[in-house]
């Protein structure tokens, strides 16, 4: 005997092959609860897959009593809503992790402010979602009275901005633990050939740190995608196709949550559904077209 729980030639001792079995069953666990999830979603939407075709997903009329149910004002407010709002965050995300990944990595000031990114990820959505009620939507409301547009104060830029508050810490803390991992010897070797600090974290840090930095970015996203309770409070609930960057509108999972528990008849809530369906594939298309980009951007780093 080698050491406890091995045997003498290489033989994988009891303990290691059950727990390799674990994780063998943990892994085919996540895949079966993603199968089910999404095959529940496919037969309780199949009444209104039935019924409405292809034209749910491209009609712009969403009008249950008529009978009509077009999810495509709710597929764009969402993306204009989240993909505006990870505009927004990025330079903000960024910005915090440079500073805390390389330029105040340590001290008590440091810890404040790890702490305080982290407690932005902890707070309710729905206390984010009174703040932009209180504070942000007659911020807005003043600003479209100057430029002369509708003075609604909620719509899709409102939810944009409250979205991109929300989904900092995530990017920000994912790229700040990826920067702060940059090798120390890449960097003083920039520094030692006369590179200025901009120029390290411009052409050394950045494109080693890139895949981490993209992966917070897609955590984001998808933290975006699926908010609720926040964007449902100032987006407007509006069930059109969005007219402009300050018109209200509505999100996949906004009309869910407004209407799910109201729904009568066997159409309507199987097409409410098929929202929540089409909401589960853009999430996943959104994720696997992020991850694709990941890696060809850790090909070319390296």
């Amino acid at each position: 005997m080698w050491g406890t729980g091995t045997v003498r030639g290489g033989a994988p001792a009891t303990s290691e092959a059950v727990f390799e079995r674990l994780l063998h069953i943990s892994g085919a666990g996540i895949l079966a609860l993603l199968a089910v999830v999404f095959v529940t979603l496919l037969v309780h939407s199949f009444p209104a897959v039935k019924d409405l075709g292809a034209a749910f997903l491209y009609g712009r009329v969403w009008d249950p009593v008529g009978g009509e149910h077009g999810a495509l004002p709710f597929v764009l407010g969402t993306l204009f809503t989240s993909f505006l709002a990870l505009g927004i965050s990025m330079p903000f995300s960024l910005a915090i992790s440079i500073y805390l990944g390389e330029y105040c990595t340590e001290g008590p000031f440091s810890s404040f402010l790890r702490s305080a990114v982290d407690l932005l990820a902890g707070i309710p959505s729905v206390i984010y979602g009174f703040w932009g009620l209180f504070v942000l939507v007659p911020l807005v409301r003043s600003l479209q009275i100057k430029l002369g547009a509708m003075p609604y104060g909620v719509g899709v830029f409102t939810a944009s901005l409250v979205l991109a508050i929300m989904i900092v810490p995530y990017s920000a803390s994912l790229g700040r633990e990826v920067i702060h991992l940059v090798p120390a010897d890449q960097k003083e070797a920039a520094l030692a050939l006369g590179a200025t600090r901009a120029e390290v974290v411009r052409k050394v840090i950045l494109p080693y740190a890139r895949s981490g930095i993209l992966a917070g970015v897609l955590l984001a996203l998808g933290r975006a995608l699926g908010e609720t309770m926040a964007v449902t409070m100032v987006i407007g609930n509006s069930n059109v196709v969005p007219q402009g960057l300050f018109s209200p509108a509505n999100t996949m999972a906004g009309v869910i949550a407004n209407e799910f528990a109201e729904a009568t008849g066997s159409v309507y809530l199987s097409a409410l559904v098929e929202i929540g369906l089409l909401l589960f594939v853009v999430g996943t298309a959104v994720n696997i077209l992020g991850r694709r980009v990941i890696k060809r951007a850790s090909v070319e780093a390296a």
